[in-house]
């Protein structure tokens, strides 16, 4: 570490990556967050250490151990895989994760019939939530499957809404035949009409979330924190011990559960701000990124 004047700050301005901190203690009752939000340094990202600080002991701000990790939870979409398929140094890197003793584990908007395969090739031991927290499945653990809602109403509002926007088909996606607890739409240009139209309609409750590859009508409440916890509970895990991975909207509630969060992509409203980290390259290659970053940092 360095000591740095404000002359070369200022002239690398654009070039380096800034931590907007503070050593003010507990005791002091200053709001951190707010007074980054007031005033900070260009550029700079705001490191909540209250958030991320140990709480199992006396001493105040100190950061959870890097091997205190039990496991991280990837995203699927835009995170593991892209519209190509997986990039060729993804799955080594995933089962080096497992052998460090790390479970990996996958949450997703696919239903479970297409996020098993997934695990099976990456040969992870962790459990599966599908269809953006509404099913949870964690066989490997020996538990059964659980269904959290039922889809019939997201079914229901999907028709209506076909009737209320040109063009729009409400059959969907196809996996839509094995969606149990959401239904998922191909038009993600019109999500804020459906949204809105919604909002005056028999089921003004109703989610409508994009993810980037589709638009998905679900039950109020309910998205990957949802599925997370549930999992999480059935296994005994502390979530401050989870790392999440994601790109997009739908991952922002696994983002605030988690202990520590990794955007790879910046393009949805929200997802870089409710992360802790933002990698430098974007979709699978930031994957790639932060995995070699996570693995040299315990070697």
């Amino acid at each position: 570490m360095s000591l740095v004047n404000t002359e070369w700050l200022e002239a690398k301005i654009d070039k380096v990556k800034i931590i907007d901190s503070s050593w003010h203690l507990p005791q002091a009752n200053r709001d951190g967050h707010s007074e980054y939000k007031k005033e900070h340094i260009k550029n700079s990202i705001f490191f909540d250490i209250e958030k991320y600080s140990k709480k199992n002991i006396e001493l105040p701000h100190m950061l959870v151990n890097k091997n205190d990790w039990e496991m991280i939870v990837f995203d699927i979409d835009g995170t593991l895989l892209d519209f190509d398929g997986f990039q060729p140094e993804l799955i080594p890197l995933i089962r080096k994760i497992e052998e460090m003793g790390i479970t990996v584990s996958l949450a997703s908007g696919r239903t479970l019939p297409n996020v098993t395969p997934i695990q099976q090739v990456l040969a992870v031991s962790g459990f599966v939530i599908g269809e953006n927290g509404g099913m949870v499945w964690d066989t490997k653990a020996g538990f059964p499957i659980r269904c959290l809602a039922d889809g019939k109403r997201a079914r229901d509002a999907a028709e209506w809404l076909a009737t209320q926007i040109d063009g729009l088909d409400p059959k969907g996606i196809e996996t839509n035949r094995w969606r149990e607890t959401e239904w998922c739409l191909l038009d993600t240009e019109n999500y804020g009409r459906m949204r809105d139209a919604l909002k005056t309609s028999r089921w003004p409750d109703l989610q409508v979330v994009p993810t980037g590859f589709a638009v998905h009508i679900t039950e109020k409440g309910l998205d990957k924190s949802s599925g997370l916890k549930v999992a999480f509970e059935q296994r005994g895990i502390d979530p401050k011990k989870v790392i999440a991975v994601g790109d997009a909207s739908n991952d922002i509630p696994m983002f605030e559960l988690c202990g520590f969060a990794v955007a790879v992509n910046n393009e949805f409203k929200g997802v870089a701000e409710a992360a802790d980290y933002l990698t430098e390259s974007k979709g699978t290659l930031g994957t790639i990124e932060f995995l070699e970053q996570f693995i040299m940092s315990r070697s």
